[in-house]
């Protein structure tokens, strides 16, 4: 469902997408999360009840591993939906963190 969100806030908004990709034919592990997150500085995610926690990886405090754990769902493939901007990488959906990073 919050993948529906996502889209349909981004078409709102008029934000072209420049890859997408489905999660449930192209599983993300652990070993791809930690390739989607190099060259990231900033990883934002949404948790439950919507409550957002953000990571400068610039100045790591927690262990890759931990930040991994983060973003894999209970199946083991990464949460969805997952948006990357330029250097920061967001994890669910919140309409107000999606606004703020994209400046809308």
């Amino acid at each position: 469902m919050t993948c529906q969100k996502a889209q349909g806030f981004l078409g709102t908004v008029a934000v072209s997408v420049g890859q997408q990709v489905d999660a449930r034919k192209t599983p993300y592990g652990p070993a791809e999360v930690l390739r989607l997150l190099e060259g990231i500085e900033q990883l934002i995610v949404i948790g439950r009840g919507q409550k957002v926690q953000r990571w400068d990886l610039r100045q790591p405090t927690v262990s890759m591993d931990e930040l991994v754990s983060q973003v894999l769902g209970p199946t083991g493939n990464l949460r969805a939906p997952t948006l990357r901007i330029g250097n920061t990488l967001i994890v669910g959906y919140h309409e107000a963190t999606y606004r703020e990073v994209l400046g809308v």
